[in-house]
């Protein structure tokens, strides 16, 4: 095995190279940019994507990419096209095909199939001059000047490129949809970005216990409340379960700390409690009761709506649906 003494510096070379070619993109996005995106959207149908070799896996990407963000798309192999699949191209589809050079046999044979369609034809391509550019309705122009590696062969910086020119395209229909929040949670439903995009306060505090006393509940049935409830913490209601303040583990210490060699037999909860306490609504997102939580160094917030006690959510509880 060769051994090489500069990995780093390489490394550096390839991620600098990269950029740089990010970089030059930017300003190679113009008006034809912007009349793809309208053509997409006024089409009514769905971005068919194809390529061969590395740009077929790029291609999927970009196709899971507009799924997720609210724009159809499906893959279709270049070189699977001609033995049927050319099939799945509906008359209001618009079809985007991914190619460095625009030159390959692959796309040549492809393109003239797709002209014969009928259908409105995007080329994401480097090479403006190519077949593929000539013979496409617009072209979004994946520049690369040269890939990173030293023979200049392996599809690196001109992936990277057409990668990002796809992302840039998803995100300017996700904007132009009005693609919400909502909408990215229907479409993400699993895992713990499923969660984070969906689950809400109201779906976990309903399975703890609620912890409350009065105000002029004593200090040991304080402390049996909280033993009880195991949750480290107990609100303090006044009225028909209005909230007035909360007692936790902490207010316990320091009020011990603060009355030690005192009587504690006289003190009451209304005597210990933290008043107008950090709350959160039953309708916030789980993922901000945590921010919240995190921001405030605190393990638990009191669900609170109208000033009414609902109950707790505890930071065991979004450890335990993965948002942590």
């Amino acid at each position: 095995m060769k051994l090489i003494k500069n990995i780093q510096s390489i490394a550096k070379e390839v991620i600098r190279q990269e950029a740089e070619a990010l970089h030059t993109i930017i300003e190679l996005i113009d008006d034809e940019f912007e009349n793809c995106v309208y053509t997409i959207l006024n089409s009514g149908g769905r971005v068919v994507i194809s390529g061969i070799g590395k740009s077929a896996i790029v291609g999927q990407k970009i196709v899971a990419t507009l799924n997720s963000t609210g724009t159809p798309a499906l893959f279709m192999h270049a070189g699977d096209a001609i033995h049927g699949d050319l099939g799945m191209i509906q008359d209001n589809d618009v079809v985007l095909v991914i190619s460095k050079s625009g030159d390959t046999p692959e796309i040549k044979v492809l393109v003239p199939l797709l002209k014969r369609t009928g259908v409105k034809m995007i080329a994401m391509v480097s090479n403006r001059d190519s077949y593929l550019a000539k013979n496409s309705d617009f072209i979004l122009h994946a520049y690369a000047p040269r890939e990173a590696d030293p023979l200049n062969l392996a599809p690196t910086t001109s992936t990277s490129v057409t990668m990002a020119l796809g992302d840039a395209l998803a995100i300017c229909l996700l904007e132009a949809r009005g693609f919400t929040h909502d909408d990215f949670a229907k479409y993400h439903p699993g895992g713990a970005l499923g969660k984070r995009l969906y689950l809400k306060v109201c779906d976990l505090y309903p399975h703890n216990a609620l912890p409350s006393v009065t105000e002029s509940a004593t200090l040991q049935q304080v402390i049996l409340e909280m033993t009880s409830k195991r949750l480290g913490a107990t609100a303090v209601i006044k009225g028909e379960n209005q909230m007035a303040g909360i007692i936790t583990d902490g207010d316990l210490r320091r009020m011990l700390k603060e009355h030690e060699g005192e009587s504690l037999l006289n003190l009451k909860a209304s005597d210990i409690m933290t008043i107008a306490p950090v709350t959160v609504s039953p309708d916030e997102y789980a993922v901000n009761a945590l921010e919240i939580m995190q921001s405030k160094s605190i393990t638990q917030l009191i669900v609170v709506e109208n000033n009414q006690v609902l109950g707790f959510v505890h930071l065991h509880d979004l450890l335990r649906e993965g948002l942590v």
